[in-house]
């Protein structure tokens, strides 16, 4: 039980701050992990796993209306199962995605529910009642941290044992395949991260990238590095870097003493 409550207010506590704060990116499987390692007594199984499942779900953001899938529970129990079974990063890779498209299903239920507090919403703008509206406002917060509080919890306290003993029955020749699908998915996490920007323009510079990975095998700080400078150049070419001209800074000076 101490677990299934730890990893829930872990889960709520995180949401609360990224909402309340602005958008930290504390939901992000980067700090998840490592955190929900650090409760359970295995941090370094906790940031191995987190590293990997932001990959994973590096592409997963919320942009208008459409919910991807939900990288906090995702990494959250993914980590917290991969822990307690003691099955390490595989079995956190295999399970975070189901949950997270799970958790999905669940926030679309709470989006729902939230859906209700626009009418009374409405009514404290037309009436200029800012507190009523931060009430409410607190109150949807409070009740979405909630809703991971209960989701963590419930899965952990009826769940881990059913997890565990599951796994412990997988085959040996079905967890190695997992185990290849579970290195794949990173290429899948990358993938839905290109698919909205990939086109004729940026093509290149990925062609480049595989280049200089894969043929001169230069390291991934080297290649960042590259690219950082590639930006760059690109950027100042198109103007947004070049420094104001010589005649533009003297007319502004005589425009000064005219004055």
């Amino acid at each position: 039980m101490y677990e299934a409550m730890i990893v829930g207010l872990i889960l709520g506590a995180l949401w609360f701050i990224e909402k309340f704060f602005g958008t930290c990116m504390v939901i992000r499987p980067l700090v998840v992990s490592p955190l929900v390692g650090l409760a359970l007594g295995d941090l370094q199984t906790g940031v191995i796993i987190g590293a990997t499942l932001e990959l994973v779900f590096m592409g997963a953001i919320q942009i208008g209306g459409a919910v991807p899938p939900d990288a906090l529970v995702g990494a959250g129990l993914g980590t917290a199962f991969a822990i307690l079974t003691g099955q390490g990063a595989e079995i956190a890779l295999t399970l975070a995605l189901p949950i997270a498209i799970l958790a999905q299903s669940v926030k679309v239920l709470l989006f729902i529910v939230r859906s209700g507090f626009m009418t009374p919403a409405i009514k404290y703008a037309q009436e200029g009642n800012i507190r009523k509206m931060k009430m409410l406002n607190y109150a949807g917060l409070i009740l979405q941290s909630l809703m991971y509080f209960s989701v963590a919890f419930v899965a952990i306290m009826f769940g881990s044992a059913a997890v565990e003993a599951f796994v412990n029955n997988i085959p040996e020749s079905i967890m190695q395949g997992l185990n290849v699908a579970a290195g794949l998915l990173p290429a899948v996490g990358f993938a839905l991260l290109l698919l909205p920007m990939m086109n004729l323009k940026n093509v290149i510079y990925f062609v480049v990238g595989f280049i200089l990975v894969s043929y001169l095998e230069l390291p991934i700080m080297a290649v960042t590095i590259l690219g950082i400078l590639l930006a760059f150049i690109v950027a100042y070419e198109k103007g947004s870097f070049k420094p104001q001209s010589v005649n533009a800074a003297q007319e502004g000076e005589e425009d000064l003493f005219d004055e």
